[in-house]
């Protein structure tokens, strides 16, 4: 003892207000959803927004979350969220800011229940997927298979799914033989879809803003 006082260690938890939790557990914090002290305005619609979330760019570009949860689901629709290795499922700022990925994955939450757990779903097939997996194309399975044998026949395994066996590279059911050819979709159509994307002229706006 050098006769010196200590300084006091205090420490603060985050807890839930919706559900009854103990002792041991621990709320995460969502960082980039803050306080617009500054009103500055959302990066999309350019209201001036009590409640903002910030992205994690060099910029520090800010969007509402009723933007937010548009700009999350109009991604997620186009499966256009990116999988990294060591951040998981996630998408960077909108305004396309490099090294931008949020790393904090509950922030998602703010796009509800329904939404939430279509985001969970796309993460998992994803990374099944990177691993080199794929999904069972029986109507109303879609169980996750990791198939050892790089054969063509893949028989969906009966504890996951619905014991389906299918070709591996048409995902039909499964044939001797050459697979029939699967025409692509005319450019056309794809094109037409993304005009039709509830967030498409957002971004367009976002683009026009930021320059």
């Amino acid at each position: 003892h050098n006769g010196r006082m200590k300084e006091p260690h205090v420490e603060f938890y985050m807890k839930c207000a919706s559900h009854p939790t103990s002792d041991d557990d621990v709320s995460v914090a969502l960082d980039l959803i803050m306080i617009n002290n500054k009103n500055v305005p959302c990066i999309a619609c350019t209201d001036i927004m009590g409640v903002v979330l910030v992205f994690q760019c060099s910029e520090r570009h800010v969007i509402c979350l009723d933007c937010f949860r548009l700009y999350c689901q109009s991604r997620l629709s186009e499966r256009q969220f990116v999988h990294h290795a060591a951040i998981g499922y996630s998408l960077p700022c909108a305004a396309g800011c490099e090294d931008s990925l949020i790393k904090e994955l509950h922030h998602f939450r703010v796009l509800g229940d329904d939404q939430y757990a279509r985001y969970q779903q796309y993460a998992t097939e994803e990374c099944l997927l990177k691993m080199g997996g794929l999904m069972c194309p029986a109507p109303g399975c879609g169980a996750g298979l990791l198939p050892s044998d790089p054969c063509r026949r893949v028989e969906c395994e009966r504890q996951l799914g619905c014991g389906f066996v299918f070709c591996r590279e048409c995902r039909e059911a499964f044939h001797q033989g050459e697979c029939r050819a699967c025409q692509a979709p005319p450019m056309g159509d794809v094109e037409q879809v993304r005009k039709e994307d509830p967030f498409y002229d957002d971004i367009a706006v976002m683009k026009t803003f930021i320059c």
